[in-house]
């Protein structure tokens, strides 16, 4: 037996018109039936197309303000019934049920007008009932029925009807179907949002997604959900890939940190910072940041916190990197930066971050507030005999901004506002130090002077004493070890300033 149904008749009921009008007209040319409510009634009488009011169907007018229209068994048999099933087929027969063989239906905007600011009583009009009860019925009975779920399906659908007519295949309906429920889960969830106050019951979902090249590593499958053109808009250069994706979540958030700060450039390389700097321009925070790791910034991310012109752009252009970010990039930088075809090229937007930070652990789902507590000198508790200087502290604060954003255990030098060292990612925080001093060594660095800060408090003062003779003159950690008391003895002792922050900042 053939799976191609044809589409004898169709109930329509929708919120938004655009894009109907060809499928209407298209479905009226096939000799299909209409069966529809209230403004779509009126839209497509307008059309000059008949329509038979549900009302006259069901024998009840539309009820309770309009909550009430298409919820009937009349209705509702026409969708569910099994076409191949005997007692159905008698019972359409027996209690005059009209087939209906498709449904189009486009929810009320529940989402939209919540974004809206709309009242408590505005919002909760527009949850709609009829709607998403057709979507389901019509959904579950795909084997006989076709479901049109949204707006964002017409062009689909006119497609397969100028294509084939009024006749759908088996393949083509489920697949309808599967959308279908998609629309009504991602609607419930919506409203499940809106009401739920339990921070212990987590539901998402995401309609924008798309497949990347690969994973983390190429046998990986990989992909993305969310929409990036709200976040950036892309001006050159291949698709991002996953770990381009971690790579430039990394920087933007970095960068964060120094929105409202003086021209800032960072390059990152697996997540971490490999260079950062704070210049009077951007070209010269740009060389700065260079110099912190010439050979890490190989490949790297490169994100700054205000414009790049052309003179900054022709100095990254000697660099091969992957992904360039910016709030703003002058054209005649663009056209110095596409020069490498597949360098990506982004301007990012003004769009809030998620306020929840989510991943998988285990069998489940590990979620967290977002660590928003960016470390300001009015925060800081002095717990030396010496206070830092000016310099100091505005370098302190640097090298804070930039622990909080590197894989722990991480220890951070840094001087006159640029990114020295950092060690990352070690098991132990001295570990972590003596690599930070190695590495701004192996570079050229003099630590004379320079700031160390640290993502926790230290529970000995091995750490403050090695910072000590590699130059180090002021600290700032968390504090809040029971023997903070040691540290800061060696500090006074030693003639080095030291503040508590009182906020830690593991990142795993």
């Amino acid at each position: 037996m053939s799976t191609t149904k044809p589409i004898r008749s169709a109930l329509v009921s929708v919120f938004y018109k655009d894009g109907l009008e060809p499928i209407a007209r298209l479905l009226h040319e096939q000799g299909v039936t209409f069966y529809s409510t209230g403004g779509t009634e009126e839209f497509l009488r307008n059309l000059g197309i008949p329509v038979i009011p549900v009302e006259d169907v069901t024998s009840y007018p539309s009820i309770l303000g309009g909550r009430v229209k298409t919820l009937h068994p009349k209705i509702f048999g026409g969708i569910l019934n099994r076409q191949d099933h005997e007692g159905d087929v008698a019972q359409m027969q027996e209690y005059d049920i009209p087939q209906i063989d498709l449904v189009i239906v486009d929810l009320y905007p529940f989402e939209q007008t919540v974004a809206s600011g709309a009242s408590e009583a505005d919002i909760i009009e527009k949850i709609d009932i009829g709607g998403i009860s057709l979507i389901r019925a019509a959904a579950k009975n795909f084997k006989d029925t076709v479901i049109i779920a949204s707006v964002a399906q017409y062009a689909e659908f006119l497609d397969i009807l100028q294509k084939n007519g009024a006749a759908t295949s088996w393949e083509e309906r489920k697949t309808f179907a599967t959308k279908a429920f998609q629309v009504s889960s991602h609607y419930d969830t919506a409203i499940f949002h809106y009401f739920n106050t339990d921070e212990t019951v987590y539901k998402a979902s995401i309609t924008d997604g798309e497949t990347l090249r690969y994973g983390e590593n190429p046998h990986q499958r990989g992909w993305f959900f969310g929409d990036l053109s709200r976040m950036f808009d892309k001006l050159h250069g291949k698709e991002l890939s996953y770990n381009n994706l971690l790579d430039v979540d990394a920087a933007v958030n970095l960068i964060l940190e120094f929105k409202d700060d003086a021209p800032t450039f960072a390059i990152l390389k697996h997540n971490n910072a490999c260079g950062i700097a704070t210049r009077p321009t951007m070209k010269e925070a740009y060389l700065a940041a260079l110099a912190g790791d010439p050979t890490s910034a190989f490949g790297g991310v490169l994100i700054a916190n205000g414009r790049i012109d052309a003179d900054t752009a022709s100095e990254i252009n000697q660099l091969f990197c992957e992904v360039v970010i910016a709030p703003s990039i002058d054209d005649a930088a663009v056209a110095i930066l596409k020069e490498k075809k597949n360098r990506i090229l982004l301007v990012q937007k003004e769009v809030a971050l998620p306020k929840k930070q989510v991943r998988t652990a285990l069998n489940g789902l590990l979620i967290q507030d977002r660590n928003d507590v960016t470390d300001r000198a009015e925060g800081l508790t002095t717990v030396t005999t010496k206070a830092p200087t000016q310099e100091e502290i505005d370098d302190l604060l640097f090298a804070s901004k930039i622990c909080k954003n590197t894989k722990s255990n991480t220890i951070v030098l840094a001087k006159n506002g640029t990114l020295l060292a950092s060690g990352t990612g070690q098991t132990s925080r001295v570990d972590a130090l003596r690599q930070a001093i190695e590495k701004a060594q192996g570079f050229g660095f003099s630590l004379e002077g320079a700031v160390m800060a640290s993502d926790a408090f230290f529970p000995f003062p091995d750490c403050v004493e090695i910072a000590h003779h590699a130059g180090i003159t002021a600290v700032i950690q968390p504090g809040g070890s029971i023997k903070d008391e040691l540290s800061i003895a060696y500090c006074n002792e030693n003639g080095i300033a030291m503040v508590f922050t009182g906020t830690r900042h593991f990142k795993h």
